[in-house]
């Protein structure tokens, strides 16, 4: 009897115990957060997206009532930024930036994490349109004069990216597939020294983020043919979709998500998200996003985010796969 009883006793005090974990445990998310968020971004300061990470993080520091502290962390097309928060506590502290070369590299590279497995979405910040532009010395002044001129011309027309595997590079694939034209592509490190080429009319054509497209096209320096995603742009009315001028299911851009570790207690997640919408439905952030040529989400769920991510590296790797794309 007594060894029955003394069996109780520890099978008791194991569940007292547990209970007790699972209730300091249930305090501490419900505290949460009660320290600094770290936002872990792939990219240079001073870019869009790091511009975009520091808008939120602000706007998330208000509503949360703890510092969300921007972190850059570039380099190797953000797989360093990926691998650093994948190796960190699942505790909602660390939080990750992403554009969408997070579904763009899967199919470009050997990594060593899967964006699907090793990462729980928090919610999705904004859609980024690209802006198909070209040089003024082109004669082409809509995408049907655009693909006449390339397939009179094969292999002559050049279009320019901000690099192997991005979006622009990837739009730029997507138009040849869809148009049947021959273009050749020329990469260059960043936007910045590609648009300057484009200035030059050395090359040709460009899909750039819309926010550094349109000042140059506004001022006449650029001509702007039209915008890559499925919609036109708000403030920019005038400005078709490739997919209306003539190539019916042209849809392709970028954008901004956050992600946690895999792992982070759903409680944590939902909390994130519901912050992110809040935010998000501020005309202020959405002003300042707007300025930089995004425009703001913020509707989604994490399982609406999830979806929405599976998507497009879906679409990605099919383009990857089709184009027979590879990076050097």
């Amino acid at each position: 009897m007594s060894l029955i009883r003394h069996s109780f006793a520890r099978l008791a005090g194991a569940v007292t115990l547990g209970v007790l974990f699972l209730a300091s445990a249930g305090i501490a998310h419900a505290q949460y957060p009660n320290k600094p968020i770290k936002l872990i971004v792939g990219f240079p300061p001073g870019g869009g997206s790091d511009s975009a990470a520091r808008l939120t993080a602000q706007a998330l520091s208000d509503k949360l009532g703890q510092p969300v502290v921007v972190e850059n962390k570039p380099g190797a097309n953000t797989i360093i930024a990926t691998e650093f928060v994948k190796s960190q506590p699942a505790d909602g502290y660390t939080l990750l930036f992403v554009s969408a070369s997070f579904a763009i590299n899967p199919s470009l590279y050997k990594l060593s994490f899967d964006p699907e497995k090793d990462f729980a979405p928090v919610g999705l910040v904004a859609v980024v349109p690209l802006m198909l532009i070209t040089n003024m010395e082109i004669p082409a002044k809509n995408v049907a004069e655009l693909v006449a001129l390339a397939k009179a011309q094969p292999g002559k027309l050049t279009y320019a990216s901000f690099g192997q595997g991005s979006a622009a590079h990837l739009a730029g694939e997507m138009f040849s597939a869809m148009t049947g034209t021959e273009m050749l592509h020329i990469p260059f490190k960043g936007s910045g020294p590609a648009i300057t080429e484009l200035l030059g009319g050395r090359v040709t054509m460009m899909f750039p983020g819309i926010g550094s497209a349109v000042p140059l096209v506004k001022e006449g320096k650029l001509r702007g043919i039209a915008v890559s995603t499925s919609k036109r742009v708000g403030y920019l009315p005038d400005i078709p979709t490739v997919a209306e001028s003539g190539v019916p299911g042209f849809d392709i851009g970028t954008w901004e998500s956050i992600q946690a570790p895999a792992g982070t207690p759903p409680d944590v997640v939902a909390k994130l998200n519901a912050a992110m919408k809040d935010v998000l439905a501020t005309p202020v952030l959405r002003e300042k996003l707007v300025a930089l040529g995004m425009e703001p989400d913020g509707t989604k769920s994490p399982a609406e985010t999830a979806q929405f991510i599976r998507s497009e590296t879906q679409k990605f790797g099919k383009l990857v796969k089709d184009r027979n794309i590879k990076v050097e």
